[in-house]
């Protein structure tokens, strides 16, 4: 029944109506999520505290590597998923979701533990002050210590959910977390009510991730009977069997994001030698340029199961055109964005804080940051069609090229040439550099050059046989 269900979404129905039954409720997943997250910038910056927003700048690299381990199992489970349910193989499909989901909950649990003892050097390294280092202290041991695991399984089990078609209980899950959130945020943050400042927006975040994991648990349990996510211990059997598949697939991303957290440390303590409002205002900045960022990670996620399945059952041109949509739809939002942030800058930075030194600073930063935004629109669904056929080597050439190698010796350069203000000219350089990579490697993989590798040969055998 839900390989009928499966094969109709991906095989069959028109692509274009295919594509948006699965991108629509991906992206719409991914905006929800990015409000929650600006829901912690806007609520702390009602405060008009400088210092109480810089905390949650200093604090986001360290949030996004709970990103990093969901997107380990979860894209790379997402993505063998999809592949099995093209060969009609759901028992393999079953296995894998168990070995992903077991997989991540040991990862987060670690992750968390680890963090405990080592918060306090960590957040000096990612430029905490004297200003700003308690309060971030208590901002992190709620998001990452208490609440990491919750935001990781949540984020993991909605990739596999969306693998095997169901695109809409899978934002529903995420969206719930997020709706939470907002409706939290208020009451644990403002001063009219328990004003508990940054502090509160990491509990109601860490509330809201658990309520939204029980109800993807709810949603598995209730659906036992017709889902091939099967959480049982009893698959854990198969994990060596497995595993090298989940982590081969899921590694780009999560690589991706473990060097995004690096650059954004980087780039917090290169602004932290200047002024508390800088780093203010840097924070303001990047939650607003994650708004072109999550839409074209909700694309490239929803458009994820699809290609992965088309490329298991061998139909490569209706997988070249969800493609080619996916990228239209990811490049003309991001120029919209480009636009309305360009005019409309301090007044967008306006709206979380009212500090008029701090507006100046992000307003600045904004308009030199998100140049080459459409770039990074067309980046990501490329990286993920390389998920999608198995292609490692080249999602992770493309994904370490767009964070982590380049940042660090750029930001010296650029921050020598134009104090702080270069600094902002590092990432529309390296989504420049990492599309072109990207645009090289996709004209290798329509001419099939990277299927011809004898490695691919040997992996495509494995994976035909298992």
């Amino acid at each position: 029944m839900l390989q009928d269900q499966t094969s109709v979404i991906f095989g069959i129905m028109p692509i274009r109506k295919a594509v948006l039954k699965q991108i629509v409720p991906a992206v719409a997943s991914q905006m929800i999520t990015l409000i929650y997250n600006l829901a912690d910038t806007y609520f702390v910056g009602m405060l008009n505290i400088p210092a109480e927003t810089a905390a949650i700048t200093v604090s986001f690299s360290s949030f996004l590597m709970l990103s990093a381990i969901s997107n380990l199992f979860g894209v790379g489970g997402a993505s063998a998923i999809a592949r099995m349910l093209g060969k009609n193989n759901e028992e393999a499909a079953s296995r894998i979701s168990a070995v992903a989901f077991w997989s991540g909950l040991v990862l987060s649990v670690l992750y968390s533990l680890l963090y405990l003892f080592f918060e306090e050097p960590l957040l000096l390294l990612c430029g905490a002050t004297e200003h700003t280092l308690e309060i971030a202290l208590d901002y992190t041991k709620w998001v990452i210590v208490i609440g990491g695991p919750f935001a990781i399984l949540n984020a993991l089990l909605a990739n596999l959910i969306r693998a095997e078609g169901d695109a809409m209980h899978a934002s529903i899950g995420v969206s719930l977390g997020g709706v939470l959130n907002i409706l939290l945020d208020p009451f644990f943050i403002l001063p009219q009510y328990l004003a508990l400042g940054a502090g509160g927006a990491g509990i109601a975040t860490a509330l809201s991730n658990a309520i939204a994991l029980l109800y993807f648990l709810s949603y598995l349990i209730t659906k036992r009977k017709t889902t091939v996510i099967n959480l049982s211990l009893k698959n854990l059997r198969y994990f060596s069997q497995y595993i090298k598949s989940i982590l081969s697939i899921g590694f780009p991303s999560a690589v991706q994001l473990a060097l995004t957290v690096v650059a954004v440390a980087a780039q917090s303590r290169f602004v932290s030698a200047y002024t508390v409002e800088a780093v203010a205002g840097l924070g303001i900045v990047k939650k607003l340029d994650q708004l072109p960022i999550y839409f074209s990670m909700g694309v490239a996620s929803g458009l994820l199961p699809f290609l992965a399945y088309n490329y298991a059952s061998g139909n490569s041109e209706r997988r070249k055109q969800a493609f080619q949509l996916g990228c239209k739809i990811s490049f003309g939002f991001s120029v919209i964005c480009l636009i309305c942030y360009e005019i409309f800058a301090p007044q967008l930075a306006a709206f979380f804080i009212e500090d008029p030194l701090t507006i100046r600073y992000a307003a600045s930063f904004l308009r030199r940051m998100v140049v080459a935004m459409p770039m990074m629109a067309i980046c990501y669904p490329m990286i993920t069609q390389f998920q999608a056929l198995g292609e490692a080597k080249a999602a992770i050439v493309c994904s370490i090229l767009r964070k982590g190698m380049l940042d660090i010796p750029l930001s010296f350069l650029f921050d020598e040439i134009s104090p702080l203000y270069g600094l902002m000219w590092v990432p529309p350089v390296i989504d420049t550099v990492s599309m072109l990579v990207a645009v090289f490697f996709n004209r290798m993989n329509d001419t099939g050059t990277l299927h011809n590798s004898p490695h691919h040969k040997i992996r495509w055998k494995k994976e035909k046989n298992s």
